[in-house]
C-alpha cells in the first residue's frame, strides 16, 4: 500500500527486526496472530484485533500463521508526526501536555474503527488502486475517528521529543532490545555523546560492553534456571543470530551455552 499505510503478510513464524515504533501506529490483524513483547508485558493480538501503539516504544513482534496455515496478515496505519502537526495546525489543536499513559490501547470493540479497517481490505488484493492521495485521506479519517474518544487528544498531540529520563531505570527495563546506541540515546532523551558519558557515570562501563554482558547473563539464567535451549534464547536476549550469540557466550563464560542445556 502507499506511503503511511502498510500491508504485511508473513507465511511462516517470524521475528520482526523492527523494534522501535517510530510513529503512533494503528494496527489491525487480518489473519494469524502477533505477539508483541514490550519491556514489561506481552500482548497477543488475534484476528480482528485493533490496537493503537504509541510512538517511540520498544517492542519485539513475533508473527504466526493461524491454525489452518493461513499467513499472518496485518494492516498498519502510521500516524506520522508531520501529519499530526499539520492536522493540529489546520484544526487549531494546541500542543498537549506530556503523555504518561499506556503504550498500547485496545480498540477492538470500536464499531466505527472496525468499519474503517474493513474499507481498506479490498485494496489488499488490488494495491494498484490505492493511491498516495487516497492513503492521505484514509490517514486523516483514522485521526478523526480516534479523536471521538476523549483520551486520544493528549495521546496523539503530545508532539514533544523524548525528554531526559532516569538512565539506570530505562536501561534495566530495555536492555534486551537490540537497537543502536543512537536509538537508545534518543529514547532516553540524550545526545549520543551525553548518553555514553552518563552511562559511564552510572555503570562504570561502556554501553556496548555492559549490554552484551548483561544479555549473556540473562541468557545463562534462562538456560540454567528455565531449562530453555540456547537456540530458543538468543533472539529474546538481543542477539540477531545464533552464531554471534554462541561465540560471545563462550568468550564470556569460557564454555559453550549448549553444555548448560544437557
Amino acid at each position: 500500500m502507499e506511503d503511511n499505510i502498510l500491508f504485511s503478510c508473513e507465511k511462516k513464524k517470524k521475528f520482526t527486526s523492527e523494534q522501535v515504533v517510530l510513529e503512533h501506529t494503528l494496527s489491525y490483524v487480518v489473519s494469524g496472530k502477533v505477539e508483541l513483547h514490550f519491556a514489561n508485558k506481552k500482548v497477543v493480538a488475534q484476528k480482528g484485533n485493533v490496537a493503537l501503539i504509541r510512538k517511540n516504544e520498544l517492542v519485539k513482534a513475533i508473527k504466526y500463521p493461524d491454525e489452518n496455515g493461513l499467513p499472518c496478515k496485518s494492516i498498519n496505519i502510521f500516524l506520522a508526526q508531520d501529519v499530526l502537526r499539520a492536522y493540529a495546525k489546520l484544526n487549531k489543536i494546541e500542543q498537549q501536555e506530556k503523555y504518561f499513559g499506556t503504550s498500547l490501547i485496545d480498540l477492538t470493540g470500536d464499531k466505527f474503527l472496525k468499519s474503517y479497517i474493513e474499507s481498506l481490505l479490498p485494496y489488499i488484493d488490488e494495491p494498484n488502486k490505492f493511491s498516495s492521495k487516497l492513503a492521505q485521506i484514509k490517514t486523516m479519517e483514522a485521526i478523526e475517528l480516534l479523536l471521538t474518544k476523549s483520551t486520544m487528544k493528549q495521546f496523539l498531540f503530545d508532539l514533544s521529543e523524548p525528554y531526559k529520563i532516569d538512565l539506570e531505570k530505562f536501561i534495566n527495563q530495555n536492555f534486551l532490545f537490540n537497537i543502536s546506541m543512537s536509538e537508545f540515546a534518543k529514547l532516553s532523551g540524550r545526545s549520543l555523546s551525553t548518553f555514553k558519558r552518563d552511562f559511564k557515570q552510572v555503570y562504570n562501563d561502556t554501553p556496548g560492553r555492559w549490554l552484551r554482558n548483561r544479555r549473556l547473563e540473562e541468557a545463562k539464567y534462562l538456560i540454567t534456571e528455565k531449562q530453555l535451549k540456547p537456540v530458543d534464547v538468543y533472539y529474546s536476549v538481543g542477539f540477531e543470530n545464533f552464531s554471534h550469540f554462541s561465540n560471545a557466550f563462550k568468550l564470556r563464560f569460557g564454555f559453550n551455552a549448549s553444555t548448560l542445556a544437557i
